[in-house]
């Protein structure tokens, strides 16, 4: 029996297993980098071991210190969660030879796995369809095809080529962030499916022999290869399913599979489906298959470490299930991963945290609360929102509504793009594929309409106002917006969410009523600008603004973090800066420069100082929360400075490059090389 479980990972999947832990009397243990030691994941372990350092590879990827820290605190067993060592065999073997119980497949089914190629070829012989794929890049002729790394999962390492033209760029890059993300750049190359679905089997093996399918899941909409909405069960035909479940028990026969797997597959518009990969461990989109069928699978996995059967009857699915990686990322900056404190984190009408549901509802497994740092050294999943419903419209529509509701102030966050997928037209009519995104590109529209915002900010202003007067109790006799001169108005000026600076002007009459009120959009905006409509206030305290707008009554929640306002809305929610009245002079970058958007290293610089660029050629390439993002020319000019060299550390706002416009008859030609010239 386990008794004390040491869970070699962090954030949200650390969560998870330490919530089943408490329900079956197991002791935790946390390990955590310097960088998560505030983190709810720690404070909820009973015991926790510091790895000093903040990275990855300093941290939860040292094999070493994290068995050390399993003598240290006791524990006899460990659960690596899923990312980092959780499909790495030497790590799973040297957890069985230090003599604890190991909460995975074993470590030869591990390697087996994880190296796809003899994957690929094991699986074959056992009958499992693949795809035609190759090594060596002089061997393909038909495109599209799909480099893929193999080590790895979660989207790193892959790029979809189309022209036999951009493959070598396309390998040698998938190769670097193969070998940043897994430690191992080897690729390879596989025939892209158009239209493919991208669906996937549970499984699960016991130590007396016995493999079984629970379940299935459709994660067809993705971006950059990574899931974004995963759903259970798989919208598929009975035969279909039936065909899926067969081929994912072989496969997993094959290897005489243990514990948790997922069997992947590529799901072609006619029917037909190909092996893609198996997944040696729980994955992130699991609370949708236990949704459906009422398993706690971290129950099952801590059941068979144990060397118990599984029960003799799976459970069919009933109902369907819905999940959202709700993430830290910026739309405006090309979907970037982005830092942040997270002002306040409030999903509501959650029935339950980690566990299952009684009935219709919302599920939230998070790695964060309010008041958590979102730093640069991990992912940037913030948390899985997940809903269950008799059906999947009704399932899809509880959980539009609780992102659409919820407060997440202090970091751009991807929600409005999660709504607007669920209630298209195309997702509810099951049109859905892994070319989604890129055929869809009305879902990347903010929920708040441009048309909107100014109400939104006077909501803003109105709060504002209200809480100078309630720190100002002097000013409590006097009617809001008092002046012997009442034609003058009262000004705040703002920062939108993309960057817009805009004015609204407002008037209160001597009872406290809007009497009149304004803004003031960039030049640019003035003749797409709508009437203003007609406002009068029914509430105005420093937390909550309620209007009349044109005839209707609408609230909006305000929260204020020093000089950043959100505001929640009917409409959606939006994040302004209030700008000061009389603001300090600030210093000056040079005009053309290219700022860092986020901390991360510089790992190749494409150009060289005096060389001309066209808009769009790539400069640099820094590497950020584990992807890689391409620095691109904004404007037709020549480089003039390069202050980073290729492995310069640099921060968010860091100049990486300028770029001056103003190019003289005679300047170089563009240069093709992708060398660092220093």
């Amino acid at each position: 029996m386990i008794s004390r479980l040491l869970v070699a990972n962090r954030g949200e999947i650390a969560r998870r297993v330490f919530a089943t832990c408490r329900a079956l009397g197991v002791e935790t243990v946390a390990v955590h980098s310097d960088a998560d030691a505030a983190a709810p994941f720690v404070a909820e372990a009973d015991q926790a071991v510091r790895l000093p350092g903040n990275t990855p590879a300093e941290t939860y990827l040292r094999v070493d210190l994290i068995l050390d820290a399993a003598r240290r605190s006791g524990a006899d067993a460990v659960h690596p969660g899923y990312g980092f060592l959780a499909e790495n065999a030497e790590f799973a073997a040297a957890v069985t030879d230090a003599g604890l119980t190991w909460v995975g497949p074993p470590a030869k089914v591990i390697a087996a796995m994880g190296d796809k190629l003899a994957a690929k070829a094991l699986l074959a012989e056992a009958g499992v369809p693949m795809l035609p794929s190759w090594t060596d890049i002089d061997e393909v002729t038909d495109f599209p095809v799909l480099v893929k790394a193999s080590a790895g999962g979660g989207g790193r390492g892959m790029r979809i080529v189309r022209a036999a033209d951009d493959l070598a760029e396309a390998v040698a890059s998938a190769r670097r962030e193969a070998a940043a993300a897994f430690g191992d750049g080897t690729v390879f190359i596989e025939r892209y499916v158009e239209r493919g679905r991208h669906v996937e089997v549970q499984i699960f093996g016991d130590a007396h022999g016995r493999v079984v399918a629970v379940g299935d899941r459709e994660c067809s909409i993705q971006r950059r290869h990574q899931k974004v909405v995963e759903e259970a069960p798989a919208v598929v035909a009975d035969r279909v399913r039936a065909a899926l479940h067969e081929a994912a028990v072989a496969a997993g026969r094959a290897v005489d599979y243990l514990g948790a797997g997922t069997v992947e597959f590529l799901l072609a518009p006619g029917g037909e489906f190909f092996f893609l990969e198996m997944n040696t461990r729980l994955q992130v989109e699991h609370p949708v298959t236990e949704l459906c069928t009422g398993l706690d699978l971290v129950g099952w996995q801590l059941l068979v470490a144990e060397g118990e059967p599984l029960p003799a009857a799976v459970p069919a699915s009933t109902g369907h299930a819905i999940e959202v990686r709700l993430c830290a990322e910026d739309a405006a900056a090309g979907w970037r991963p982005v830092t942040g404190t997270l002002h306040r984190f409030a999903v509501g009408e959650v029935a339950t945290e980690f566990g299952g549901l009684a009935g219709p509802g919302l599920r939230l497994d998070s790695g964060v609360v309010a008041g958590s740092v979102v730093g640069v050294h991990y992912d940037s999943m913030l948390a899985k929102v997940i809903a269950w419903g008799r059906t999947r419209a009704e399932a899809t529509r509880l959980l539009a509504s609780a992102l659409a509701r919820a407060e997440l102030h202090g970091v751009t966050t991807n929600r409005d793009l999660l709504v607007r997928v669920l209630r298209s037209p195309a997702f509810a009519a099951v049109e859905i594929d892994t070319g989604f995104l890129d055929r869809h590109g009305e879902v990347f529209a903010p929920l708040l309409p441009a048309d909107r915002l100014p109400i939104t900010a006077l909501a803003a202003a109105l709060a504002a106002a209200a809480r100078r007067r309630a720190t100002a109790p002097v000013l409590a006799g006097l009617p809001s917006g008092w002046r012997n001169v009442p034609a003058v108005s009262q000004f705040t000026r703002f920062v939108g969410p993309d960057g817009e600076e805009m004015e609204i002007r407002y008037r209160l009459d001597r009872t406290g009523q809007l009497a009149e009120w304004s803004s003031t959009l960039p030049a640019e905006d003035a003749a797409e600008r709508p009437a203003t409509p007609t406002v009068a206030l029914v509430e105005a305290t420093p937390d909550r603004v309620v209007l009349d707008v044109d005839g209707v009554r609408r609230a909006y929640r305000v929260h204020r973090a020093g000089s950043a306002v959100f505001v929640d809305g009917p409409d959606g929610a939006a994040s302004l800066t209030e700008l000061p009245r009389l603001p300090l002079p600030e210093a000056a970058v040079a005009a053309g420069s290219l700022l860092a958007p986020l901390p991360g290293v510089v790992t190749r610089v494409h150009v060289q100082v005096g060389q001309r660029v066209t808009a769009g050629d790539p400069l640099l390439t820094v590497e950020a929360m584990k992807l890689e993002h391409p620095v691109l020319a904004p404007i037709d000019g020549v480089v003039t400075e390069l202050p980073v060299p290729t492995g310069g550390q640099v921060r968010t706002g860091a100049v990486l490059a300028v770029v001056d416009d103003r190019v003289a008859p005679g300047d170089p030609e563009p240069s093709n090389s992708e060398e660092d010239p220093r």
